[in-house]
């Protein structure tokens, strides 16, 4: 995982929580959804296929924990999970907690105004979830 990089596009909308032992966890800079970003810390990969079989299977098992975290802290009507990629090549899974009230339901967040976390807003949510994520000690 050494030759990975971060794409400038992930690092520029989101905020860095903590690495998994296969994911780097980010937080969505755009408040109006609880929204969450793995990226596999693998060079290279764009389709889930570019993973071995034992990273595919730490990837699922990954995306089930956040979303675990993820739909605790924020008990959402629905969570979304997607892989697209159509803007970002490089591999990451998209966990989104959504509400019958949200500003985009029921349709795709995808596209639409952002909001930005202020910075002690980020801080906090993204403390909340490392927190909870360390206390699993998935190492």
């Amino acid at each position: 995982m050494s030759d990975f990089d971060l794409d400038r596009r992930l690092t520029a909308d989101s905020h860095f929580v903590t690495n998994l032992p296969l994911c780097n966890v980010r937080l969505m800079n755009n408040k109006r959804f609880p929204w969450l970003i793995l990226v596999p810390r693998v060079a290279g990969a764009s389709e889930w296929i570019d993973l071995d079989r034992a990273q595919q299977h730490r990837l699922s098992d990954e995306i089930a924990v956040v979303s675990h975290i993820l739909n605790a802290l924020t008990t959402p009507d629905k969570l979304n999970i997607a892989a697209l990629g159509n803007q970002v090549a490089q591999l990451h899974v998209h966990l989104i907690a959504r509400y019958k009230a949200d500003a985009a339901w029921p349709n795709p967040v995808w596209g639409g105004a952002s909001e930005p976390y202020s910075e002690e807003e980020a801080r906090r949510f993204g403390y909340e979830l490392k927190t909870a994520l360390d206390s699993l000690q998935l190492a």
